[in-house]
């Protein structure tokens, strides 16, 4: 899918900041964040539960407008104003589409699977009529690997499993052939096994359409196995505190912040854990502890 806008980023944040007023005073849920992601790369986001980066991800999709700084989409500013401006951010909402973290919150409980999918096709004529529709919603399902897809069409979201639900989501978001998918904690709701399923569907849509991801977790896990050709950023109390390629960031990581995540991750084998633990304890320095983020 590479075009005329190769050379630059397809979507850049440029100093972004979120501050949200309460009762107690303001709270700046994220600080002077910059980042930019290419035509079908892919950033992985991370951080704890408060990190901010939920918010920094709204931000990037136009669902949230930042208290200071821009959002830029192929160049172009998508928090302007006017008629052109307009146009621009109706371009911009077709091209980078959101996967929520729930997929039953997300799904409208009383549509049907066909009814989801096919809202949006009709909403932005990409479709003439309802067999057309309804070829396109079937070659969606296909992709998601939801088959037969004659057997999806009918269903409502109670009627399926959360590993369903949620590539009805991702269809429901392929739907616009977007270029970008913002893939908020998409995974952390469903079992193991159902999760890698998923990541590697998601992985065969990004090497077959060239779709670019904005991947969203708190498990560095995750990151590792979806985002190994593309980069990782550590977000912690609002801000990035470590950015770079994923494997150099995993396995050389120069923030404590990034360094005390990976130490969180639980190792099965209690001999393999002890080794790595000599081993991070003896590169740290003598007597120097090792710190565990709060929960």
């Amino acid at each position: 899918m590479a075009d005329e806008h190769t050379n630059g980023p397809l979507l850049e944040l440029d100093g972004i900041t979120q501050v949200f007023r309460t009762r107690r005073g303001e709270v700046r849920a994220v600080d002077n964040v910059s980042m930019k992601l290419g035509v079908g790369e892919v950033v992985c986001l991370v951080g704890q539960s408060g990190s901010g980066k939920s918010t920094a991800a709204k931000i990037a999709s136009g669902l949230l407008h930042p208290t200071h700084g821009a959002v830029r989409f192929e160049g172009e500013a998508i928090n302007g104003r006017g008629r052109g401006h307009r146009a621009s951010f109706k371009k911009f909402r077709r091209a980078v589409q959101y996967v929520h973290q729930d997929p039953y919150a997300s799904l409208n409980p009383i549509q049907d699977v066909y009814t989801t999918l096919s809202a949006p096709l009709r909403r932005h004529g990409l479709v003439k009529s309802r067999s057309q529709a309804r070829e396109r919603v079937s070659e969606l399902l296909t992709q998601v690997g939801l088959t037969p897809a004659d057997t999806f069409l009918p269903k409502f979201p109670h009627q399926m499993s959360g590993g369903q639900r949620q590539r009805v989501a991702v269809a429901r978001a392929l739907s616009l052939e977007p270029r970008l998918i913002i893939a908020d904690e998409a995974t952390s709701m469903l079992d193991v096994s159902i999760r890698i399923g998923l990541l590697r569907m998601l992985t065969k849509l990004r090497t077959e359409l060239g779709v670019g991801f904005l991947f969203i977790t708190h498990d560095l896990a995750m990151a590792k196995y979806f985002g190994r050709e593309g980069d990782i950023a550590v977000m912690h109390e609002g801000r990035i505190v470590e950015y770079g390629p994923t494997l150099q960031v995993i396995t050389n990581p120069e923030d404590a912040y990034t360094q005390a995540l990976l130490e969180a991750v639980p190792e099965p084998d209690p001999d393999l854990a002890k080794r790595k633990r000599a081993a991070r304890n003896a590169a740290r320095g003598a007597g120097q502890p090792s710190g565990v983020p709060a929960a």
